[in-house]
């Protein structure tokens, strides 16, 4: 990337250098800057990074420190600067974190991966898991404001529509999110007002304004009568989850969303039906596990359907806890069932396979599956393998989504059909679904491909066919891991 013209904002201090970004998002800036301090040689407690002097003023012009003497000019035979593509795609969300030290923590992980070039996959580093911590703060950040921006219709003085919508991120994201808007939006004209900086959009470019204010966003306009009816017509009771939905949508949202003022007498009419509900007969209602242990503890207690009940005991999943990529299968097996674990069958071993042939560590994924119980009917001395119904698969996605909740994986891979139920509410074609992804609505992405176990039933030239088909299969989601650093 070529050096920007100009005096070049490095001030040596001591034995310091003082890095001045113009901008609390400007990542190529502090990119050039980095690159040249690494082939300098210049260790990391021997640099400050400092930020923009007001807080939150994203499009600052840039303020040269004094420059007594230049950073020196990186030698000709200077050797490039390593990068592997995992850091690159945490630093650049990671850099648009509040946290003033981010750009501290950026360089000391590069300085370091000069040296330790196997750096990033140490996930119990210290840097490596702040790094992580900051990218998904950020990259949750910019999923709230791609679920929570409400449009309001004002009328310019021209008489031309135009829609503004008020927004409060914690993050320095309004900039990169600007393009999808643009792309969602690219018919309207249309504003996004935020404390940390505002983008206009006129249908043909795309403009940055100064930080607003809240009193500068419409409060209402006629629409929002439409949307709060259908909001509460489609609201369901059945499906409320008071802990998820705070989770999903914070409080500190409820007052740019019209919609908001109805949540209140909305669930506690669910609440009122779902204690008429209880008092039928129905399963008692519960809280979403908010921990592991939490987590951990419930599932072998519950018999919320009669697979639960037939002796066997509940497998839980397995996996770091901050694994990018989730595994789902059907259920457990009788080898599963006996060992207290997940695909350590004959299916496991198949599956086992196939990740190490497509360079997917089972170690690093989180393996789990849709229903917890092992269904079986017996044959003499044998347990055989019984698929679950719908309704029991429905009835435990409950555990499913609590796993999902806590787990927040970027990629998930359903096995089969019943896998690919437990995760989207639906019955699906494999066939139709495999080989693309489908975002479940927090962006993640699920792909679908066959159960390794449906492999072990065919033999030669169909058990060929589709041994390739789930090897390609798992080849992209390989690829996709790739691609986000996972």
């Amino acid at each position: 990337m070529a050096a920007r013209s100009g005096a070049m904002p490095y001030a040596a201090i001591g034995a310091h250098y003082a890095v001045h970004l113009p901008a609390p998002d400007d990542v190529a800036f502090w990119r050039e800057r980095a690159r040249a301090l690494i082939q300098c040689d210049v260790p990391p407690d021997r640099v400050s990074w400092t930020l923009p002097g007001m807080a939150g003023d994203l499009f600052a012009g840039e303020a040269l420190a004094p420059t007594d003497r230049r950073l020196p000019v990186p030698p000709e035979d200077a050797p490039p600067v390593r990068a592997n593509r995992r850091f690159l795609g945490l630093a650049s969300k990671a850099a648009l974190h509040s946290d003033p030290e981010r750009f501290a923590l950026l360089y000391r992980v590069l300085w370091r991966l000069q040296r330790f070039p196997r750096l990033m996959e140490d996930r119990a580093d210290p840097d490596v898991r702040r790094l992580e911590e900051l990218d998904k703060a950020v990259r949750r950040d910019a999923h709230k404001m791609h679920a929570f921006v409400r449009f309001r219709e004002v009328e310019d003085a021209d008489g031309a529509l135009h829609y503004v919508a008020w927004f409060e991120p914690d993050h320095h994201i309004v900039r990169s999110e600007a393009a999808f808007f643009m792309r969602r939006f690219a018919n309207m004209r249309w504003s996004i007002l935020t404390p940390r900086g505002s983008i206009h959009w006129d249908g043909e470019v795309m403009r940055e304004g100064p930080p607003a204010r809240r009193e500068d966003a419409p409060s209402g306009d006629p629409v929002e009568d439409l949307w709060r009816s259908y909001y509460a017509s489609i609201f369901n009771p059945a499906r409320l989850k008071i802990s998820a939905m705070l989770s999903e949508m914070p409080r500190k949202y409820w007052k740019n969303l019209p919609e908001a003022e109805l949540i209140p007498a909305l669930i506690a009419g669910a609440q009122a039906r779902e204690a008429a509900m209880v008092a039928a007969g129905a399963r008692e209602a519960r809280a979403m596990p908010q921990t592991w242990d939490m987590l951990a503890a419930q599932v072998p207690a519950c018999r919320d359907c009669p697979i639960a009940t037939c002796g066997t005991r509940a497998v839980p999943g397995e996996g770091p806890r901050a694994a990018t990529l989730m595994i789902v299968g059907e259920q457990p097996g009788d080898q599963e069932d006996l060992a207290g674990r997940p695909f350590v069958g004959p299916a496991g071993q198949v599956l086992d396979e196939h990740l190490a042939a497509a360079g997917i560590d089972r170690g690093a994924a989180y393996v789990t599956n849709a229903v917890k119980h092992f269904k079986f009917t017996w044959k003499g001395k044998h347990r055989l393998h019984q698929s679950p119904t719908a309704k029991e698969i429905d009835t435990c996605r409950w555990w499913l989504e609590a796993e999902r909740a806590l787990l927040r994986p970027r990629i998930v891979l359903a096995l089969g059909a019943s896998a690919a139920r437990g995760l989207l509410g639906r019955t699906v074609s494999v066939n139709r679904e495999r080989g693309r992804a489908i975002d479940l609505g927090d962006g993640t992405e699920l792909w679908i491909t066959a159960h390794p176990s449906y492999l072990l039933r065919l033999d030669g030239a169909a058990r060929a066919e589709q041994t390739a088909r789930f090897a390609a299969d798992l080849a992209l989601v390989r690829a996709r891991l790739r691609a986000i650093g996972g």
